[in-house]
């Protein structure tokens, strides 16, 4: 209520006073602009500038990164096709010398029956000119037991094997 009691006494008349704030708000504001809002605006701009300098910054480390990344990814795959190649020529070399070796025992195992087949036909001869031999003294040795008597050597000669 003591505020009521000067409200009736203030008045505001448009004199010399007046023209006299509005020069120092002026004054004030070019003050104020030039030492506080200028030069907190000009490290706010600092800031945004570094601030859009390091996100760029880090987008092109990004961009790089990614490059690196498909660079090695496809040196990988060219490493692993080279890798895959590799191993199959091994490989093929391996069955080419397995074919080789496979070839070679097959040749050596037919020389071997060939060589078999010859001692078997030749003991086969020996066996049975040896038969031949023994059987016609066989026959005379049962011949003369069945007769009771020894044959004489014209029959033995005349009786031919049957082989």
């Amino acid at each position: 209520m003591f505020f009521l009691g000067f409200a009736e006494s203030i008045q505001l008349v448009p004199d010399g006073t007046l023209i006299l704030h509005i020069i120092i708000v002026l004054i004030m504001m070019f003050i104020l602009n030039r030492t506080l809002f200028k030069p907190i605006n000009r490290i706010l701009e600092e800031r945004e500038k570094r601030t859009r300098g390091r996100s760029n910054e880090a987008q092109d480390i990004l961009r790089r990164v990614e490059e690196k990344l498909r660079h090695y990814e496809s040196a990988l795959r060219e490493e692993r096709a080279e890798g895959y190649r590799l191993m199959e020529q091994v490989r093929a070399e391996a069955m080419r010398q397995r074919q080789k070796k496979l070839n070679g025992v097959r040749e050596e195992v037919s020389q071997l029956i060939a060589t078999e087949k010859a001692n078997i036909d030749s003991q086969a001869k020996s066996s049975r000119a040896v038969l031949q031999r023994d059987s016609r003294s066989f026959a005379a040795d049962i011949g003369a037991q069945i007769l009771h008597r020894p044959l004489s050597e014209r029959i033995i000669s005349e009786v031919e094997p049957h082989v």
